[in-house]
């Protein structure tokens, strides 16, 4: 959203380098995506906006973001799967960026720091394959990403593909066994400097659809029995047996044997309520060390749990 009173006013809960911490300016981002000027228009307060409950209004604005900011033209998604709001994504990659550079004892001042060749994991990469394309945009790392759907692979592999991404950049790599998370994806032999996750959050589809509910009418003031399709996704996206709790926690157990391939290991964590099961998990396996990060986008204060062996 672009205000016109204060077009200046920033996003102050995001990352410091995060490159959306001001307000969104629609009119130049139009000019990178022409196809986002369908959607803009004057509100009744005469700022420039558009309808972010109308999910192709909201696929044109990431798609003006990845377009403007990454040079990633060629983004589309089968409408089933969630469009991934991009500030929040490149936040993740920010905090990781630091906590690698404190972790490495590399200068905070020294920008090359940030651009030290860096391979990461990415479990659960989607067919939105974000974070891979933001961390290799922005800070030149390599990725392995990784999904239990083989459509969310082709997907994700579409995406590279149409926009010319080097496999050296970005390899995709389908996880046959959906128990497993490392097992079968990092091969024999294989380093990585750091993993990253952005688990399913709800334990089931039900539950999932009332947060959803939840979430809409707390935004648009009123009460809907089904959810736009921006606000759903698939199965895989949203909700697993056990939630994150149980995702995570046996996450934390399967690391433990690939300590020696991983310099170090991360998740997101949505519901504060679920540390408490991953600080026990930590401490059965033996966790040398690990982390809470705390991230704050908009309203809402989330979370990224790091560890090492």
């Amino acid at each position: 959203m672009s205000d016109k009173k204060n077009p200046t006013s920033t996003k102050s809960k995001l990352h410091p380098r995060n490159l959306h911490r001001q307000r969104y300016d629609l009119q130049l981002l139009c000019k990178s995506f022409p196809k986002l000027r369908e959607y803009v228009y004057t509100n009744k307060y005469e700022d420039t906006t558009i309808d972010f409950f109308d999910q192709k209004a909201v696929r044109a604005l990431n798609q003006a973001l990845l377009k403007h900011y990454y040079d990633i033209g060629n983004y589309n998604l089968p409408t089933k799967y969630l469009f991934p709001p991009i500030p929040g994504r490149a936040d993740y990659i920010h905090y990781i960026a630091d906590f690698l550079v404190v972790n490495e004892g590399l200068d905070l001042s020294d920008k090359s720091g940030y651009q030290k060749k860096i391979k990461c994991l990415d479990i659960g990469t989607g067919a939105n394959c974000i974070y891979p394309i933001l961390g290799s945009s922005i800070y030149d790392w390599s990725f392995i990403g990784s999904d239990i759907d083989i459509n969310a692979i082709k997907s994700a592999r579409s995406i590279t593909e149409s926009n010319n991404i080097s496999k050296k950049s970005i390899e995709l790599r389908h996880q046959v066994n959906p128990k497993s998370v490392f097992k079968g994806i990092i091969k024999p032999g294989e380093k990585f400097t750091i993993s990253i996750c952005n688990p399913p959050f709800h334990a089931s589809a039900e539950e999932a659809h009332k947060a959803g509910l939840r979430k809409v009418r707390n935004l648009k003031q009123k009460k809907l029995k089904k959810l736009p399709l921006n606000f759903s996704g698939t199965t895989n996206e949203l909700w697993c047996e056990g939630g994150e709790k149980k995702f995570i926690t046996d996450m934390i157990k399967e690391s433990k044997e690939f300590g020696d391939a991983c310099s170090y290991f991360t998740s997101l964590v949505s519901k504060e309520t679920t540390l408490p099961a991953i600080y026990k998990a930590f401490k059965q396996v033996k966790a040398k060390s690990f982390k809470n990060i705390e991230m704050g986008q908009g309203n809402k204060t989330s979370r990224v749990v790091a560890w090492r062996f």
